[in-house]
């Protein structure tokens, strides 16, 4: 198997060690912030997270050195929802913006993180995917640089004729954007990549990763999803078997070829990403700023990768809402480095973690809570036990739902269906979400109780005003 070095990262966190300890008695209140979006990776492939194959060394590193929530959700599995939902602070059916609505409202954009950053004095960047739609042009309020760049192709003409990937240009925007800071303005950068998501329109190369990573893993037989039973999916009702979960599972890995060259090929765009992070991380130390820059790695939404015999994400199951979340502060004392939270947090706690790290007020509107105190490794007994998750797109292959995500149950609701279709599934006996109890007499009342909590969420979860002015 081919070996990947990444010196920079090493230098890089040797760095911060040798710099944090002429700074760290220095009160910092304005941190920079660096925010690095992935799409369609789930909460277990990094190596930090105990995956045996992925090699993701300088994520590893970003987790040994800061806090890695191992219960993060997102609460619309989808990206274009999921982002609205990062950017805004609010749940799905609050922003009302999935694929095929209407775009984001102005009024919310205008409160988003980077838009309130920017008002409070930051330099505000956004580099790669942005997949979000917005009314009013409200970016040139939102960043100083935006530099989006298109999902397809991966790799893309440059000027000299030559292909570079999507990956990599993400990771040549932001050091441009690094090297423009020079007057010490504290600096707020999104990266949002569009790796490791499926070329949906190839269908003989769904990952084309970037060609610093060739040839790994080609030596590795990758083991089969750990839900390949033919059993799991056959028990599912007859509208998730017949869904885009199921369609895409056919493009990528319904035989052990396919799958095989895909995974490894979804792997490599993952290490790719990793590297790329890499070279950001460099080149914060090279630039004096690693000692004060939060950096921040999350995920959009999970993915099945032939769990369930499913592909995509779209649906209930942890593997379509578990997502990685890793927040490394190196101004975080020694003791409080290389933690691992159990709590329970969301996609739409980054926003409000980002504005209280920069002392920026969170705005009242927002639903989700800042991750600061569980940094600090704060203990917080009145932490939430439960969210609510939704997924509102009108699509005929990808059915709606709605439900409640708890430490012990979970509810779905597939309204879309005649009659609605329920799913219950309790945690506890059964940790891997295999049997649906929502026709169990012995489980009726938390079946109940599961309604009330869904109906009583939805009924919080209108609107703003601000979102009509």
């Amino acid at each position: 198997m081919r070996k990947i070095l990444y010196l920079p990262f090493i230098l890089f966190f040797a760095g911060v060690v040798v710099q944090r300890s002429v700074a760290e008695d220095v009160e910092r209140n304005q941190p920079n912030i660096v925010f690095l979006l992935v799409d369609d990776q789930r909460n277990d492939t990094l190596g930090c997270a105990g995956h045996p194959i992925v090699q993701t060394p300088v994520i590893d590193r970003l987790a040994t050195e800061g806090v890695r929530f191992e219960n993060a959700f997102v609460t619309t599995s989808i990206c274009a929802a999921s982002r609205a939902s990062i950017l805004t602070g609010l749940h799905e059916r609050t922003h009302n913006y999935t694929f095929l609505k209407p775009a984001l409202a102005k009024p919310l954009m205008l409160n988003s993180y980077p838009a309130l950053l920017r008002q409070s004095g930051y330099r505000t960047g956004f580099i790669g995917k942005y997949g979000v739609q917005t009314q009013g042009q409200p970016e040139p309020e939102m960043f100083d640089v935006f530099r989006v760049h298109d999902r397809n192709p991966y790799f893309k003409q440059q000027p000299d004729g030559s292909l570079r990937h999507e990956t990599e240009i993400a990771g040549d925007r932001a050091i441009e954007f690094l090297q423009g800071n020079a007057d010490g303005t504290p600096f707020c950068l999104s990266v949002s990549f569009n790796a490791v998501h499926a070329e949906d329109n190839d269908h003989q190369n769904h990952f084309p990763w970037p060609k610093a990573v060739d040839g790994l893993y080609d030596s590795i037989e990758v083991p089969a999803p750990r839900f390949s039973d033919p059993e799991i999916f056959t028990n599912h009702p007859e509208f998730l078997k017949q869904s885009m979960n199921r369609q895409r599972y056919h493009w990528r890995w319904d035989t052990p070829e396919k799958y095989q060259k895909n995974i490894k090929a979804y792997f490599r765009m993952i290490s790719g990403v990793d590297r790329v992070v890499g070279r950001i991380c460099a080149e914060l130390e090279r630039l004096g700023l690693s000692d004060n820059t939060v950096i921040i790695y999350m995920g959009d939404n999970g993915y099945y990768m032939g769990d369930r015999g499913f592909a995509g994400k779209w649906s209930h199951y942890d593997q379509s809402l578990r997502v990685p979340f890793i927040i490394y502060d190196p101004r975080l004392p020694e003791a409080k480095r290389g933690t691992v939270s159990s709590q329970m947090v969301l996609n739409i706690d980054a926003p409000a973690t980002m504005l209280e790290l920069a002392g920026v007020e969170v705005p009242a509107h927002y639903q989700g809570e800042s991750l600061q105190p569980l940094i600090q490794g704060q203990a917080l007994p009145e932490w939430r036990t439960e969210f609510f998750c939704e997924h509102l797109m009108e699509y005929k292959s990808i059915p709606k739902w709605e439900g409640v995500r708890g430490e012990r149950y979970v509810y779905a609701k597939y309204f879309g269906q005649e009659p609605a279709y329920e799913f219950l599934h309790d945690l506890k006996a059964d940790p891997n979400q295999l049997i649906n109890l929502a026709s169990n007499p012995e489980y009726q009342k938390i079946l109940n109780r599961m309604q009330l909590r869904t109906e009583a969420y939805k009924s919080t979860y209108t609107p703003p005003a601000l979102a009509n002015q």
